[in-house]
């Protein structure tokens, strides 16, 4: 295996894939692989690189009908997870990166998150309405430890009495277990644990840098000790990849005490087409074509599907099978469980920040 070839530990891109705004890309040729090889050189950077930014709004309207929210926070733009599968690897390409080991590496940071939340939720247009951390990139990502922007916002949530949902794979949630207890109080807080797999071989190449399947189940387990409403998400189901793990899983994460479970079939849209196709190559070759095809077979014959209604599910005899399989699992495991429904009756009367008296 060439220089170029080898996988590189630690990410899931193996490349960085041609941005499609951009008119000019770049590759890396031959003589300068065996040149580096031959000093003993890295021929592209592995340091994460944090970049500072500062938006004007934090709060997103989420306008697809099929993703099971009204509005989003993203405290962070890329993510350091490395998940192979992410449909958010695309939008790195709107701020002039790429969506392959770009989005990995270069995690941009909205240092006037908590700002813009309090304006947000000082509105007097703004009517409460959840509000989910993460919709497009993990709020609890690697750089949180250190800056908890999310701890921040969560208080700020605390403070003016308004619901918000959590979608993390990193135990590093259990960190602000005290404000999710506060929250949990008035019904505030939903949180919804990813977990793909129970084998931890599988989780290292498909989320190399995530919190491991232990601390995953433990999360789901102190969380839902606590009475915090926890859901799980196998998202998403791989054909031949981890689509044999529903059964145990579900029962699993049940015996944990989540109260649901929800799942997605793996759609590769954008550049996630070339930069899957290319990991499990490296990573799975002995049944990367069989995956590829399995794939295709959900989606019309293509590894994407962009119409809403079906490209989450797909369709199709493995899509139907899937779809069978988490009904029995939710009858035999989750039976009589319910989420709360988010309280949205609080925030009026804590608007300035204080509960209002008259």
């Amino acid at each position: 295996m060439s220089k170029s070839q080898e996988y590189i530990k630690g990410r899931g891109a193996q490349s960085n894939v041609p941005n499609r705004f951009d008119a000019n890309s770049h590759e890396f040729r031959d003589d300068f692989l065996n040149y580096c090889a031959a000093e003993g050189d890295d021929f592209q950077e592995s340091k994460t690189t944090i970049i500072d930014t500062f938006p004007k709004t934090i709060v997103n309207k989420v306008e697809s009908p099929d993703v099971g929210m009204s509005y989003s926070l993203n405290p962070y733009q890329g993510c350091e997870h490395g998940c192979i599968y992410c449909y958010a690897r695309n939008s790195h390409e709107y701020w002039g990166f790429s969506p392959g080991l770009d989005f990995e590496q270069k995690i941009l940071v909205k240092q006037n998150a908590v700002e813009l939340l309090e304006k947000k939720l000082r509105s007097k247009n703004w009517q409460a309405a959840p509000i989910v951390l993460s919709g497009n990139t993990d709020c609890y990502q690697p750089v949180e430890k250190r800056l908890e922007i999310t701890r921040k916002l969560l208080q700020t949530f605390l403070k003016y009495r308004h619901p918000v949902g959590i979608i993390t794979k990193n135990s590093l949630v259990l960190r602000d277990l005290d404000i999710l207890e506060e929250l949990h109080k008035d019904r505030l807080v939903h949180v919804n644990i990813s977990i793909t797999s129970l084998k931890e071989e599988t989780r290292r190449i498909l989320e190399p840098r995530t919190a491991s399947i232990k601390k995953r189940l433990e999360t789901v387990e102190n969380l839902s000790a606590k009475g915090i409403p926890v859901n799980v998400m196998m998202a998403p189901i791989i054909p031949s990849v981890n689509s044999h793990e529903i059964m145990p899983l579900v029962k699993e994460i049940a015996n944990r005490g989540a109260l649901s479970v929800g799942y997605t079939i793996v759609r590769l849209n954008g550049a996630i087409g070339t930069i899957f196709t290319d990991w499990i190559n490296k990573t799975m070759p002995d049944r990367a074509s069989k995956v590829l095809h399995q794939i295709e077979s959900v989606h019309g014959g293509s590894l994407n599907d962009s119409r809403f209604g079906t490209r989450m599910k797909g369709e199709g005899e493995f899509a139907d099978q899937v779809k069978q399989q988490f009904k029995i699992a939710r009858n035999l495991y989750l039976k009589d469980r319910e989420r709360p429904t988010l309280n949205c009756g609080l925030h009026e009367i804590y608007k300035d920040g204080q509960m209002k008296l008259f």
